[in-house]
């Protein structure tokens, strides 16, 4: 029988070789965990399908697992059907590839319980590349002079009055600097190391070079965050939201000092008010303080609760930043947007009740007065679901961050019936995306806008928050097809994280100054991702600097470049990446809790 099935396997291979030149099988580089789902998607640009497919050891070369290929699905983006190929029921460790009875055959991948280990503190690299004022993998300092205030006037600072706010990250692969989305990667590195502390190692100093300090490194990159967040909160009536704007974009090059703002080498830093603010000629649509302060909350409410045991004054320090940042939360209700100068991409910011909802729980947690929890609870009914869920479109960052945090902490702080309200509101908007995913060989529910990608790692989150929080498993198939996309189970066949899994296909020309202008690599930075064709043939400013690597991949639908040139699909972004470190993290604390 082993015999007849090795024959089988070749000459299935032969067919694959000579005659299948239209069809694919798309996997998880990373690979898969023996007690998860595993699924690999068979695609097609011809009329032909197929009924079954064998999982084949690598090297034995033999059929370990048969299944059916299942429901057919139709024409998507460039293909014109589709299968889900289902192995999960077979858990033994190897190295196999995917073989379906047309002869396609799938790359070689993983199943153990190890797959993901250490991802985490790999995508971690990035962060410490993204730093500002030391930066450790250059090993020189940048940055240093910032800034000079703008809209301040209101609190006895006129606009160029001179503030010390060196610090922080890089926001992607231009040098601005945003407190909202800063806040958001700090709480999210903050958050990983709560919940899953075993994964992360101490390989580093506090100041990012080698060595260790008896601090998890992850733990060291949030504390980094948290100090330029009390640097941009010095006064409870003085908060800032953004160091320099899109003039940074003048010209690609190193983080260095830079002199494009007229003030020598400081940049401008623009000032919280609560009104809409413009330079040049695009003015923002701030309405109030909320969605920046609360961010701020969380950050600083999260740092004190995990640093008090380790740095009892500085985690006093936090808590007190918490509370003020709290009240100035309230001084006018609404969002904070951001500045552009130059062209009218900004960070458009829409929501802000989400934020506040999780400053309220985070308050709660640092007083226990239940007031909080009405307050947290009264907001989640503002805004039950993140509202990009029920659209298949919206404006950059037009909804952030990309999922409700506070409807977690809610449920977490809260037993009973807000605990349930709070997990319901997490499923409404889970059973939105699965509708549209549902038509389609990938399970693709999240709209391709610009940063697709952090969309996707961000409803990964949220279905494994309610998974873990309520039990119920039914989508657990559709969080997994979420990561899986994010790591080659997708129409290109490419994973989008720099440089992982080591040996696979991931992006090798991303629009960064380090690899455009030196080849330094950007070891686990997330790129933006896929975006509708419609965005990307609209952009201002977009050119391919070489032959379309996937170009047979491309659609009316949607597009991904791996080249330097494209802004829109293939930057990659702090805040994404640090909200794929909590991913990441949470996979393999998945694996350590079934070992």
């Amino acid at each position: 029988m082993h015999k007849l099935l090795s024959i089988m396997v070749f000459v299935l291979c032969a067919i694959q070789v000579f005659g299948q030149e239209n069809s694919w099988i798309r996997i998880n580089q990373l690979g898969y965990l023996p007690h998860n789902k595993k699924v690999a998607v068979w695609v097609t640009k011809s009329n032909n399908g197929i009924k079954k497919f064998n999982i084949v050891n690598k090297a034995t070369n033999k059929s370990v697992f048969t299944g059916k290929a299942g429901k057919e699905f139709g024409k998507y983006g460039p293909f014109t059907k589709g299968y889900r190929l289902d192995f999960s029921k077979f858990t033994k460790d190897g190295e196999y590839f995917v073989l379906a009875d047309d002869g396609t055959k799938s790359p070689t991948f993983k199943i153990n319980a190890d797959v993901y280990k250490g991802t985490a503190d790999f995508a971690l690299r990035y962060m410490r590349q993204q730093r500002t004022l030391f930066n450790p993998y250059l090993k020189d300092s940048c940055h240093t002079h910032d800034g000079f205030t703008m809209y301040a006037s209101s609190v006895g600072m006129p606009d160029s009055t001179r503030v010390e706010v060196a610090g922080g990250w890089h926001d992607a692969s231009d040098y601005l600097q945003y407190a909202t989305t800063s806040a958001n990667a700090t709480y999210h590195l903050l958050a990983a190391y709560r919940d899953f502390p075993s994964v992360f190692t101490d390989e580093k100093l506090a100041n990012g070079l080698d060595g260790k300090n008896g601090f998890p490194d992850v733990l060291d990159e949030a504390i980094w965050g948290l100090d330029w967040l009390v640097k941009m909160h010095p006064q409870p009536n003085i908060m800032f939201n953004q160091i320099a704007d899109d003039r940074d974009h003048t010209k690609m090059r190193l983080p260095g000092q830079d002199s494009v703002y007229g003030r020598g080498h400081e940049r401008p830093v623009y000032f919280i008010d609560g009104n809409p603010q413009q330079r040049g000629k695009f003015m923002n649509n701030t309405t109030g303080t909320s969605s920046t302060a609360a961010k701020f909350v969380s950050a600083f409410g999260l740092g004190h609760q995990l640093l008090k045991e380790q740095n009892s004054q500085y985690a006093d320090l936090l808590k007190e930043k918490a509370g003020t940042a709290y009240q100035y939360a309230y001084i006018k209700p609404g969002v904070t947007q951001t500045v552009s100068v130059k062209s009218p991409y900004i960070y458009a910011e829409d929501n802000w009740v989400d934020d506040m909802e999780l400053a309220e729980a985070t308050m709660f947690n640092l007083n226990n007065n239940q007031d909080h929890i009405q307050k947290a609870l009264d907001f989640a009914r503002q805004e039950k679901i993140t509202p990009w869920m029920q659209r298949d479109t919206a404006n950059h960052y037009q909804y952030y961050p990309f999922i409700n945090l506070g409807h977690f902490e809610l449920a977490k702080s809260s037993d009973g019936k807000v605990k349930k309200e709070a997990l319901q509101y997490y499923r409404e908007g889970i059973e939105e995306v699965n509708a549209r995913a549902q038509e389609n060989m990938f399970l693709r529910g999240v709209p391709f806008i610009w940063c697709s990608n952090n969309l996707t790692t961000s409803f990964a989150i949220q279905c494994l928050w309610y998974r873990d929080a309520s039990g119920d498993k039914q989508f657990e198939e559709l969080e997994q097809a979420n990561i899986d996309w994010l790591f080659g189970a997708n129409p290109w066949g490419t994973s989008m994280v720099y440089g992982l899994p080591e040996h696979g296909d991931t992006p090798t020309e991303p629009h960064s100054a380090f690899t455009y202008l030196h080849n330094y690599p950007i070891d686990g930075g997330l790129v933006d991702g896929p975006v509708y064709s419609a965005i990307y043939n609209n952009l201002i400013g977009i050119q391919l600097y070489k032959p379309d690597t996937y170009a047979q991949f491309q659609s009316d639908l949607v597009v991904y470049h791996d080249d330097f040139g494209d802004y829109s699909t293939n930057e990659p972004t702090m805040d994404g990446t640090a909200s794929l470190i909590y991913l990441l993290s949470a996979k393999e604390g998945e694996s350590k809790k079934k070992e």
